[in-house]
């Protein structure tokens, strides 16, 4: 039987830029938005405060768009600080390559393993599916999701105990299979 395993997120991530005013490295968004028109010409920033002094910086989300141009759904969005527009935009690669970004997921996420009926099994199948782009250790995944150490899943890896069709090393951010012989 196959388990579903999901990663999701439970906040938004810690932005990774320099403040300019305290040189700190981290910032928050919570979801507001600033949204100014210039005649036909629309600019729109995410707002994310630094964690360290509280300043706020501007992360560039339109940039002189024709007001005609912009989806009406998108700006009521931002009239309204959708979170969840916030969440989409942190994780869009332009975004973040514009306003030279990095995203910290570290406690912004939690495994949903579906219960712990799955840990007395010989053979455990599992589909880990991500609700967001976050990226995650497959070995901390499974090791938090079958009550093992870290240690304890890297030698389960290499008595080929734990085999998937991608590689279990490095950081993966989106779906993935494996299966665990005990």
């Amino acid at each position: 039987m196959l388990n579903n395993w999901v990663v999701m997120p439970t906040c938004l991530p810690t932005v990774l830029r320099r403040c300019h005013a305290c040189a700190s490295e981290s910032f928050r968004a919570n979801g507001k938005f600033r949204v100014n028109a210039n005649h036909k010409l629309l600019d729109a920033w995410l707002l994310v405060l630094c964690t360290a002094c509280g300043d706020t910086a501007k992360l560039t989300v339109l940039e002189r768009m024709n007001v005609r141009s912009v989806r009406p759904e998108l700006l009521d969005r931002m009239h309204e600080n959708d979170p969840g527009l916030a969440a989409e935009l942190l994780q869009d690669p332009v975004v973040r390559r514009r306003n030279r970004i990095a995203l910290d997921w570290d406690n912004a996420w939690r495994l949903d393993t579906g219960g712990s009926d799955h840990l007395d099994r010989a053979v455990i199948d599992v589909w880990v599916r991500f609700a967001a782009r976050i990226p995650v250790r497959p070995v901390r995944l499974i090791a938090e999701g079958c009550g093992l150490s870290r240690a304890e899943v890297e030698r389960l890896i290499t008595e080929g105990k734990l085999v998937s069709a991608v590689q279990l090393s490095g950081k993966l951010s989106s779906d993935f299979t494996f299966t665990l012989k005990r």
